[in-house]
């Protein structure tokens, strides 16, 4: 306990015995109570109001059945999903795929062996066609197993 210690009533009071340690268990008690006070309001924010919801009878917004995966293969060869496409009618197709399922997200698979140039020049036509969103399609590389087992993972290029 810190204080002032009178002793023998000779000492003085700038004399006194001052304990340097704090305590903690003030501390350790405020932060149990806000620990439960979250606890108990945290459910209570999440469940919202409840409410009961017309029904009606529109139609669900239709989301692309498959995603649209662009494929430049290691002979050069492209593919729009899984049909071979050539450079010359990719523009085209990828156009009246997104007027048919909307604005999505394109995805690019290029072979590792493929030139970076080539590769860029793909990106400059897939963005010609209208897709604003396109995203880059590699392999997390796992650190004790190596690259054969890899994993597929996206990277966003905008």
């Amino acid at each position: 306990m810190a204080g002032w210690n009178p002793g023998n009533g000779t000492e003085r009071p700038s004399q006194t015995k001052i304990m340097a340690e704090i305590n903690v268990t003030p501390m350790v008690d405020v932060m149990l109570v806000l620990l439960v006070i979250f606890m108990v309001t945290a459910p209570l924010l999440v469940a919202g109001v409840p409410v009961q919801l017309p029904k009606n009878s529109a139609q669900r917004i239709s989301q692309p059945n498959k995603p649209v995966i662009v494929t430049l293969a290691a002979d050069g060869g492209l593919y729009i999903r899984d049909e071979q496409a050539d450079a010359a009618s990719l523009i085209s197709r990828l156009s009246a795929l997104r007027s048919g399922e909307g604005d999505a997200v394109v995805y690019l698979r290029a072979d590792k062996a493929i030139p970076y140039g080539e590769v860029m020049e793909l990106l400059g036509r897939l963005s010609a066609s209208g897709y604003q969103r396109i995203s880059l399609l590699s392999q997390a590389q796992d650190a004790e197993a190596g690259p054969q087992a890899a994993t597929p993972t996206a990277k966003a290029a905008q």
